[in-house]
């Protein structure tokens, strides 16, 4: 128990800086406190003690502005930050090292028995204010934006934005094309902050597309160049203008500028 009780502490640290000392976690974060009461009432749950279950858990509900049912499984190292206005359904599953934000919802779309809350794979994240509704699975390691309503499943890793959720794939990292991109990027003088593994957005997918475009243009050229050659033409000899640093300065520097931002 204790050894539970430690880690449940320390995943506060890993994820909350303003978390400052173990005694301040104990006594002053609602959300390990419904995590605790949670514990106590689903050992009820399971052994039979329905009712008994139910009051403890309206008890944890009371306290802390957290509503967690008692049939509800729940991982290790579970974190709910400010946590007013949860609700997790008698259905859900969560995994280990899920961190879910205040006002989330994790609810069903049916009255009927069975299975009909999310589960949630290990590391998901959701965000202040989402609405997971449904039987379906979050994949490990996936992020739902904040106020998002999802109610399909979301893939391993993947980020849900907005009312329906939308899934945003992030590009695939390390492939044929994502070294070419990145390869152009360089040829070209520009450190193209859109095509960034980390950025998942619509500027990214934009500049992944010229960056694409631009590939097969210069490959086309190159041909063209090779056959103009071999019929003679010295027209390829000519150097192309030179692409100076200086020039793209000020675009990274706003390239640089909108990451922080």
């Amino acid at each position: 128990m204790f050894e539970r009780l430690r880690e449940d502490i320390q995943s506060v640290f890993h994820r909350d800086p303003a978390a400052r000392n173990a005694f301040e976690v104990l006594t002053c974060y609602p959300g390990m406190h419904a995590i605790w009461i949670h514990r106590l009432s689903g050992a009820l749950w399971g052994m039979g003690w329905k009712w008994l279950a139910r009051l403890v858990s309206n008890f944890g509900r009371w306290l802390t502005g957290i509503e967690i049912h008692p049939g509800a499984k729940v991982g290790r190292r579970f974190f709910i930050d400010h946590g007013m206005g949860i609700v997790i359904g008698e259905t859900a599953e969560i995994g280990d090292d899920v961190t879910l934000y205040q006002g989330v919802t994790l609810g069903g779309t049916t009255w009927n028995k069975g299975k009909r809350h999310p589960t949630l794979e290990d590391g998901v994240v959701v965000g202040a204010g989402a609405k997971v509704l449904g039987p379906f699975t979050v994949g490990a390691g996936a992020k739902v934006g904040s106020n998002a309503v999802v109610t399909k499943a979301v893939p391993p890793g993947a980020t849900v934005v907005g009312i329906p959720g939308r899934i945003i794939v992030k590009p695939e990292v390390g492939t044929e094309q994502e070294a070419k991109r990145k390869a152009m990027a360089e040829k070209i003088g520009f450190d193209a902050y859109g095509v960034s593994e980390d950025m998942p957005d619509p500027v990214a997918r934009a500049i992944g597309q010229l960056l694409d475009h631009l590939q097969a243009v210069d490959g086309k050229l190159d041909g063209m160049c090779g056959a103009l050659k071999d019929l003679g033409s010295p027209y390829c000899a000519k150097d192309l203008p030179e692409l100076r640093e200086e020039d793209f300065a000020e675009i990274k520097d706003e390239a640089g500028a909108t990451k922080v931002g």
